[in-house]
């Protein structure tokens, strides 16, 4: 018997998937002998992986090196509470062997990036992009479509969500569509803006739909198509897009050949490794100690009313999209430090207010997010 034939546990697993004409056992043996890397185990790669284990795919690999935290809990099904404090990847591989033992799980515990990709992406029939920020979407693009892999796309933030398909050698790709990223900072994460629990649920279970499809060669797949989601509204809406004929890395005549540093292309700065702070920067250990010592800072939170109900540890509300009409409220000679949930809202504030000639301004890097880690643990983490 070959590795794809099915056995007779295998026949009464897939009943279902047998009885469509459109699968039948040769499209079960089809799934069997395919294989897909799932960037991210997290919110998307959490039905993702799910589906795809149940649907029969023969090899799930899976990159990611975070481990469970009680956030994720709230829309991550492929942990539990008793996997808070591990590594993703042993819920995500218990949680596959609980719902198809016949499934091979390949667990990469490493950040996917420009030295490793090729070598972990070119194993794989399909790749779905579970991803939650923008460099590692650029670079997983751009190494499907130098690999000629196809690339299952799929962004949540708050109650939208998007669904595509990828594929270069036959249609657009990710830079077809957004040739630059945005600034840094001007698209919070799902950490900043929050994101509704059942949205990745229902984004990556159409990502594991087009996945299916593509494996099996049947149905009209999302190539050259863009499904916007609105959870509120209930609302599906499709966009058609077009190959980017002048697209640095999909066109006939490609300016770029090779993987990039894609965090440098982001406008993404790298963090000290030293240990030390810039001159824009503060940690909340050293903030606490100036603090203790009597030290007059003014704390300014540029977080959203309903952010500071949950936690505050004091200082003056002034939300980031109100700055400039409110900044009167701020003294330009008194040093200020500035605070949101992870640092990313607050550093943006810094570099406005430097702008507008404040001397002594810093951002309190990781936020109120490390301060309740690193300071105080009874305050609440969201």
């Amino acid at each position: 018997m070959s590795l794809s034939d099915l056995t007779q546990e295998e026949f009464q697993r897939y009943s279902r998937h047998l009885m469509l004409p459109e699968v039948g056992v040769e499209g079960q043996k089809k799934l069997k002998s395919s294989s897909v890397l799932i960037v991210g185990a997290g919110g998307l790669g959490s039905p993702l992986a799910m589906y795809l284990s149940a649907a029969g795919v023969g090899r799930i690999g899976i990159v990611d090196f975070d481990r469970v935290d009680y956030s994720n809990l709230q829309r991550q099904l492929l942990h539990d509470t008793s996997d808070v404090g591990q590594l993703k990847l042993e819920s995500a591989r218990r949680r596959i062997f609980g719902i198809n033992p016949n499934v091979k799980v390949e667990c990469h515990e490493t950040r996917l990036t420009s030295q490793n990709a090729y070598e972990i992406l070119k194993h794989y029939d399909v790749i779905a992009d579970g991803t939650d920020n923008f460099p590692t979407r650029y670079l997983v693009n751009d190494a499907c479509v130098l690999l000629k892999k196809p690339n299952v796309y799929g962004s949540i933030f708050r109650f939208e969500g998007q669904v595509s398909l990828f594929y270069a050698g036959k249609g657009p790709c990710y830079r077809c569509l957004y040739p630059e990223p945005p600034p840094p900072g001007l698209v919070p994460s799902c950490a900043e803006g929050g994101v509704l629990g059942v949205l990745p649920g229902i984004i990556g279970t159409l990502q594991a739909n087009e996945t299916i499809k593509l494996l099996l060669g049947i149905g009209e797949p999302l190539i050259g198509r863009l499904i916007l989601f609105d959870a509120l509204k209930m609302e599906f809406r499709e966009l058609r897009l077009r190959k980017d004929p002048q697209c640095i890395i999909c066109c006939d005549q490609p300016k770029m050949t090779q993987l990039i540093d894609y965090e440098a292309f982001c406008g993404i700065q790298k963090k000290e490794t030293s240990g030390g702070e810039s001159e824009m920067e503060i940690t909340p250990v050293e903030l606490k100690k100036r603090l203790d010592n009597g030290e007059e800072i003014f704390i300014l939170d540029v977080r959203e009313p309903h952010e500071y109900q949950i936690v505050h540890i004091g200082g003056h509300l002034i939300p980031l999209k109100e700055l400039p009409h409110r900044i009167s409220e701020l003294d330009p000679n008194r040093e200020i430090v500035c605070h949101c949930h992870h640092g990313g809202r607050s550093a943006r504030a810094v570099a406005f207010l430097k702008e507008q000639g404040f001397k002594r301004v810093r951002n309190l890097t990781g936020g109120i997010h490390e301060w309740a880690e690193k300071i105080d643990s009874s305050l609440p983490k969201y």
